[in-house]
């Protein structure tokens, strides 16, 4: 019994790491986009798609079919989360502690823009940006605006697919654009290594800046100030940076 109980224990508390939490989040979305027509769509998991600065961009996942190209950015958070299309960052709040996160829809046109290039495609009109929000999170207040991103849940993400009904591409020209995804898949697998590599070095150094109370971004102080969210740290060459971090203590 003590055996098993700390199997259970330990159980929980991997499932608990933000990791894997990312991990289930996107393994959720894969099922879900498993129901699609394979007649017609085509789903691409985990795409690397590389840029010319020799880095890459990761999607979490695309689907392409008669209907568009589709770029789905997965979220695995909990709690409320406002936000907007023109705000750069977004809220979550679980119960009276609230954090910041990057808005997704910035984050994916980011990705829609790699994948246009990549592609040599660049017609707006065949990407569909979609950011998928498991039903851990509560979306109090999201307005997308007139980003033409869909936010929504991941239980409703086959039927917002399914919306789409215009076709816009020909069957060859879908086809064509798979035979080129399908390149970046059998590449992936040192790419994404060295991917994961970049960004943790980069946030290792962003943090090390921080912590010696530099700007990541320009090298300037930072300051400490108070927001409508409490308190945080700010760079003093703003408005001209506009670098804004967690304080030290939120930190720890």
């Amino acid at each position: 019994m003590e055996i098993v109980a700390i199997l259970i224990i330990t159980i929980l508390l991997v499932l608990g790491m933000p990791k894997v939490k990312g991990f289930i989040g996107e393994a959720s979305v894969r099922l879900y986009l498993y129901r699609l027509d394979k007649e017609k769509y085509k789903v691409f998991n985990d795409v690397l798609i590389p840029l010319p600065n020799r880095k890459t961009s990761q999607i979490d996942h695309v689907v392409v079919s008669p209907y568009g190209i589709f770029v789905i950015e997965t979220k695995n958070y909990k709690g409320w989360i406002y936000g907007d299309s023109k705000r750069k960052y977004w809220t979550q709040v679980i119960y009276k502690h609230k954090e910041k996160l990057y808005n997704p829809i910035w984050q994916n046109y980011g990705h829609i823009k790699a994948l246009q290039e990549y592609l040599g495609i660049e017609k707006d009109e065949i990407y569909h940006s979609i950011i998928s929000f498991s039903t851990r999170a509560t979306l109090k207040k999201v307005d997308p605006g007139d980003s033409k991103s869909s936010v929504i849940y991941s239980s409703r993400i086959v039927s917002t697919i399914n919306a789409h009904k215009q076709v816009v591409l020909t069957t060859k020209e879908a086809q064509q654009i798979g035979m080129k995804l399908e390149k970046t898949l059998n590449a992936a697998g040192d790419k994404k290594k060295q991917h994961i590599k970049n960004i943790k070095d980069t946030q290792r150094f962003n943090q090390y800046k921080i912590n010696a109370n530099m700007c990541p971004k320009c090298g300037s102080d930072l300051v400490e100030r108070k927001g409508k969210y409490g308190n945080f740290v700010g760079c003093s060459n703003y408005p001209t940076c506009k670098f804004v971090g967690k304080t030290k203590q939120a930190n720890m």
